[in-house]
């Protein structure tokens, strides 16, 4: 078992060596200091596990960690148009934004004060299915940055945002700290996913914390009530989505840029079917292109089984439950190609 004050000096070596900010190790190592000469007390062990879990919390954030950009715009629409069809607005804007960055790191080569830029708040406004979680997975692909999610549907304490005072048992780190610690970067992107979608009760003041968040004049000093350090999160590119934007505050949607995800058409469904959805489903069942094939007829019923619907989930789901019935046929030795046409649509579409 270790000792108490070899365990303080693991606390001490680990702080050392870390890239905390010099006044925050400062504070650290007066605490550990302080608690040598409380080992006889009874809150001794309490205090001691409860700095060693902010210490480990501190050291493990990218205070000064950041990738470097891609930028690249030949490389970013080959990976957009990759993993998304059409959204051509989306697209456009994203390459913009990366022009702009690409100018300003040139003009910045040699300077010593350099201004960090500023990036858009975009946020996603669409139906359920349409696209905005995935163009932000691809966005970050396309910077070359890591990417963390931080769900606020069904949200309703500011403190899921904010954390807990270390004071409170069982604290922890808000989910903004923890998408910062997961991302291992101090610029990556972060995704507030469905931020309309937070409960009537905690609105009005998870919507103060988000403006906190999107404003760049406030967020280069973010307080987490646990960290109780300002932490910098200017370089962070926030993405956010929403289904609408009636239940965001006046606030919040002066700090964001709305876009609209347009409902997809029978046509660009059958599109994303056959060139995305189709050869990524076959793979994940271990089954080859070459012996699955789809009628060109047979797409409008895959597209449409059960009347309009915006998004494409739906769609994913119909090919997943077409392909598992395929492959079943196949382990029973009742085919090993199969050619899905208008006349036998029906004995693959799920009931």
């Amino acid at each position: 078992m270790i000792k108490s004050s070899e365990q303080i000096k693991n606390l001490v070596g680990k702080t050392n060596s870390s890239d905390v900010p010099g006044d925050l190790k400062k504070f650290i190592l007066e605490r550990l200091d302080q608690l040598l000469g409380m080992s006889s007390s009874p809150s001794f062990l309490p205090e001691i596990d409860r700095l060693g879990n902010y210490i480990d919390w501190v050291i493990s954030l990218p205070w000064n960690k950041r990738t470097e950009d891609t930028l690249d715009l030949v490389r970013a629409r080959e990976i957009l148009d990759k993993n998304h069809y059409g959204l051509d607005e989306i697209k456009n804007r994203v390459l913009e934004y990366m022009s702009v960055m690409k100018l300003k790191s040139e003009h910045d080569k040699g300077q010593e004060i350099k201004e960090t830029l500023r990036a858009p708040i975009l946020c996603f406004v669409g139906l359920v299915g349409t696209g905005k979680t995935t163009i932000s997975f691809s966005i970050a692909e396309a910077l070359g940055r890591k990417f963390s999610r931080i769900p606020l549907g069904g949200m309703e304490n500011p403190l899921d945002l904010r954390g807990q005072s270390r004071t409170q048992p069982e604290a922890e780190p808000g989910k903004v700290i923890k998408a910062l610690r997961y991302a291992k970067s101090k610029n990556p992107v972060i995704l507030l996913d469905e931020i309309d979608r937070v409960t009537e009760t905690g609105r009005a003041s998870i919507m103060g914390v988000l403006v906190e968040l999107l404003d760049p004049e406030q967020n280069n000093s973010f307080i987490d009530h646990y960290i109780d350090y300002p932490v910098d999160l200017s370089e962070v590119l926030f993405i956010a989505t929403a289904n609408n934007t009636h239940n965001i505050s006046t606030a919040v949607m002066d700090r964001i840029e709305p876009i609209n995800m347009p409902s997809y058409t029978d046509y660009e469904k059958v599109t994303i079917g056959k060139k995305y959805m189709l050869p990524r489903v076959l793979a994940k069942a271990g089954i080859s292109e070459e012996s699955f094939k789809i009628d060109d007829q047979a797409w409008s019923q895959i597209a449409r089984p059960l009347g309009f619907d915006a998004g494409i989930r739906t769609l994913e789901r119909t090919i997943e439950a077409i392909v598992r019935k395929a492959a079943r046929m196949m382990v029973e030795g009742k085919g090993e190609n199969f050619n899905i046409t208008p006349e036998n649509i029906k004995e693959f579409l799920p009931q």
